[in-house]
């Protein structure tokens, strides 16, 4: 394990995967996810190509501080890419794709980004307010200490049926999960729940300079593949493609490739 101190002190802890001389690929996780989570991911890109797994602040092994705000997010993206020292590929899952939004708009030196499904609502007033109600609502689980009903509701949202998620917190896994649950709400910030109705930011990402791909599995849903065509027509250098047969958390035979094409490309 390797570390690194981000702007405000707060230290954060990275691996890396594979070593083939080529510019590092910097994973950065959504919600529920330590590096620990992204490591099947990390280690199966890593065959191919040099890959750098972290833990965002406040899960695993990094430290956090308060109060939370998405740009000490950027710092520490922005530390990593200075502690490695080469030019690097930001890749995003999920809300973490909307993290590597945020952080190539600011000007962290990537030379290029990859956006896999991020999972902005429709801009609808229906949508950026049910976004508005989750935000609210999980504020108020996460004062009062429901950690546990904090994640069950983090699953509803994202459609898990009530009757399944009461199934779910029998798994072994949900502890892990329940222990990463006030990053919830830093997730929540960085999709712009409560200040946006967690639609796409467009403003942001017309800042973003560098070749950007925005990735979606064949077998999502269509308004999340929809939601990907729009963040990569709003991209200046943005290009969308689908994996076929994959959902949103892909397999890293079927993305490996598709990631070492853009990077030669780029």
């Amino acid at each position: 394990m390797l570390k690194v101190t981000s702007v405000d002190g707060t230290v954060i802890a990275y691996e890396r995967c594979g070593d083939h001389g080529a510019d590092p690929l910097i994973v950065v996780g959504g919600a529920t996810c330590d590096r620990a989570k992204t490591r099947e991911l990390a280690e199966g890109l890593g065959a191919h190509l040099p890959v750098v797994n972290y833990d965002r602040r406040g899960r695993g092994d990094s430290g956090d501080v308060s109060p939370y705000a998405v740009e000490r997010e950027v710092e520490d993206i922005a530390a990593l890419v200075n502690d490695l020292g080469a030019d690097v590929i930001l890749y995003g899952h999920s809300s973490g794709a909307a993290l590597v939004l945020h952080a190539a708009a600011a000007g962290v030196p990537a030379r290029a980004v990859v956006l896999h499904e991020p999972p902005f609502g429709a801009d609808t007033d229906e949508d950026r307010q049910e976004a508005r109600d989750y935000a609210e609502a999980l504020t108020t689980l996460l004062a009062e200490g429901r950690r546990d009903d904090a994640v069950a509701l983090f699953f509803q949202t994202t459609g898990v049926p009530a009757e399944a998620v009461a199934e779910l917190r029998h798994e072994p896994w949900w502890a892990d999960v329940v222990a990463l649950a006030p990053t919830l709400a830093y997730d929540s910030a960085v999709m712009g729940d409560r200040s946006r109705g967690g639609v796409l930011p467009v403003e942001v990402a017309a800042r973003v300079s560098v070749p950007a791909l925005v990735l979606s599995g064949g077998d999502s849903p269509d308004w999340m593949i929809e939601v990907a065509r729009a963040a990569a027509a709003a991209l200046p250098r943005g290009t969308h493609r689908v994996l076929p047969g994959e959902g949103h958390v892909p397999s890293p035979q079927t993305l490996a490739p598709v990631l070492t094409d853009f990077i030669a490309r780029g």
